[in-house]
């Protein structure tokens, strides 16, 4: 079995976090202008608020990328901007990802994990709800035009 690292976020894996994104969202999606604010600056939006964002290492090269991003709601994180290189999907690396993001969320005693996804990214719904995220209603507004699927981890 192949080995990955999973490090956490160092300004200087900014354009990687932009760039592993910017891959998959254009592969299936538009790229949104709240998808550009929050790539554009991970710094501000996610780890300056107490967010996380982890990547996935193999032979040195980074090829995957999570965010753990703090709401407005208090132990509330949403997961997002989760990509994995193309070549190297469906492989475990967005497994251990996941993983990842959920001890951090464990340790960190936060009451609630959200995700906004998109039924056309079956496998990835399907990771989500192997870790027992379960479906929930989707707010009419959110922050992306593409998500109709709204899953939750509820730890309380």
């Amino acid at each position: 079995m192949t080995k990955y690292e999973i490090i956490n976020f160092k300004n200087e894996y900014s354009k990687l976090f932009y760039d592993l994104n910017i891959e998959w969202l254009n592969e299936f999606f538009l790229v949104e202008d709240y998808d550009k604010k929050i790539l554009s600056n991970p710094q501000k939006y996610i780890i300056n608020k107490g967010g996380s964002i982890f990547f996935a290492k193999k032979g040195g090269r980074i090829i995957g990328v999570v965010a753990l991003m703090p709401t407005p709601e208090l132990g509330v994180y949403e997961l997002t901007k989760m990509g994995v290189k193309k070549a190297l999907r469906n492989k475990g690396v967005g497994k251990l990802l996941l993983k990842k993001c959920i001890e951090q969320v464990i340790e960190n005693k936060l009451k609630k994990v959200i995700i906004y996804s998109n039924r056309k990214l079956e496998n990835a719904i399907y990771l989500y709800k192997s870790f027992g995220f379960t479906e929930v209603e989707l707010e009419k507004k959110s922050n992306y035009k593409r998500a109709d699927i709204k899953l939750e981890l509820d730890l309380q």
